[in-house]
């Protein structure tokens, strides 16, 4: 029996010749990746076990984001944690104020991350990195820990779903939308500990932005990972970029999948993920009774560049509604400079909005946008649970950053139609 493209990864870096759904591995990690929430934990584990140096001071990056510029003196002792642990080892990959990013914003844009990689996180959205055609998945702060000490981490081989993607989206959609279509038809538990692999010949009408985002909501259905094959459009991406020499997978003809659902892009709509589940999809053109007061248009989600473009197109030279607090993000400080250079951090401003250095803040109801009870935000970012951007009596829709942004022209929520 043949093997899936992540079943292929993962035997690479075990050094077996085949894997099979349900086997136990021990494989080799290209990355481990931790953020300021997650790093403390796994260092103070390190030296827990015992631990006195890390297996490659070149594969690890630690990136602070979360309550990034710091936002009290938790948040500010945590930081601290990480900076001392990144100095004494000397990380080559340690991302602070100034330089640092959303971590699944940041780590495929410089290069960190290639083709064919193994990675682990300390952090569930690290299966965004199936985009660039790498396995990469959340762990624990423990399991963070061993691997920056061994640079070794177990799994169980994931059994996979395939995804046949055929057309193109629609001008008002993009990958949010059609992750979020997924989610909406499959659960929150859809593709539990599975790999959620695309295929198909509508793959290479998205962007990598597109793929970026599918891949990072794959753990929204429960999934181990998402991944998308490499393409025409994944090496140009990485060409000029990656640190190490990408390394290219294919799925077997006879590869085995639990299911096989075919996604006509065409016939993607723009949806939204009502309160209190990514699954609790409906169009967005339904939801014009729902009013809000809050707009977030980042995250390690939808904080590209393509996302601050379709914001820009849709909010420039107009007004943003009175009553609504219109939030930007970029997801790095590269795509913050590149919206001040074209203009776009000028046009948000005219139009109302304010726009933040990179943080997750928001998205996680850390700081930059908790709300209160009874208060509403669309959002484009990855997670609606109750109390999950501030008051346990506050509601978030999830939504692209097209539907977002036409919102917070409106006051409430509205389906992007270009004039």
């Amino acid at each position: 029996m043949g093997m899936t493209m992540t079943q292929k990864i993962l035997a690479a870096h075990a050094g077996l010749e085949s894997v099979t759904a349900g086997q136990l591995i021990n494989a080799k990690l290209d990355i481990v990746l931790g953020n300021d929430i997650t790093t403390p934990v796994a260092v103070n584990e390190f030296k827990k076990a015992g631990f006195d140096k890390v297996f490659d001071k070149d594969r690890i990056a630690i990136v602070l984001d979360h309550f990034v510029p710091n936002k009290d003196i938790k948040a500010a002792e945590q930081s601290k944690t990480c900076r001392n642990f990144s100095c004494e080892h000397c990380i080559s990959h340690f991302y602070d104020v100034g330089k640092m990013g959303i971590e699944h914003a940041l780590l495929p844009e410089q290069g960190i991350v290639t083709a064919g990689d193994c990675i682990i996180g300390a952090d569930s959205h690290t299966c965004t990195y199936g985009a660039v055609g790498a396995f990469s998945t959340g762990v624990g702060s423990t399991d963070m820990a061993a691997g920056m000490a061994t640079g070794m981490a177990w799994f169980k081989v994931p059994s996979a779903i395939k995804f046949n993607l055929i057309g193109k989206l629609p001008d008002n959609c993009s990958g949010k939308d059609v992750i979020l279509t997924i989610i909406g038809m499959i659960g929150v538990d859809g593709a539990l500990y599975k790999s959620m692999e695309f295929i198909g010949e509508g793959v290479r009408n998205l962007s990598m932005d597109d793929r970026l985002c599918i891949c990072n909501m794959a753990i929204e259905a429960g999934a181990k990972n998402g991944i998308f094959p490499v393409d025409e459009v994944t090496m140009e991406y990485l060409s000029g970029r990656s640190e190490r020499n990408p390394i290219v997978y294919e799925a077997d003809a006879d590869a085995e999948y639990e299911k096989v659902i075919d996604i006509d892009l065409s016939a993607v709509v723009p949806v939204v993920a009502c309160p209190h589940l990514p699954e609790n999809t409906r169009p967005a053109s339904e939801l014009h009774d729902i009013v809000i007061d809050q707009v977030v248009i980042g995250s390690c989600t939808n904080g590209r560049l393509e996302d601050m473009e379709a914001a820009y197109k849709i909010l420039n030279g107009k007004k943003i509604a009175d009553g609504v607090r219109c939030i930007i993000i970029p997801g790095t400080m590269q795509i913050l400079r590149e919206c001040v250079q074209r203009g776009w951090y000028t046009a948000f401003i005219d139009a109302g909005a304010v726009v933040s250095t990179p943080t997750c803040g928001p998205c996680l109801g850390g700081y930059m946008g908790i709300l209160a009870a009874g208060e509403r935000c669309i959002a484009t970012t990855n997670r609606n649970f109750v109390g999950r951007m501030g008051h346990v009596e506050s509601e978030v829709y999830l939504a692209s950053p097209h539907t977002a942004a036409a919102s917070a022209l409106t006051g409430y929520i509205t389906e992007y139609k270009e004039d």
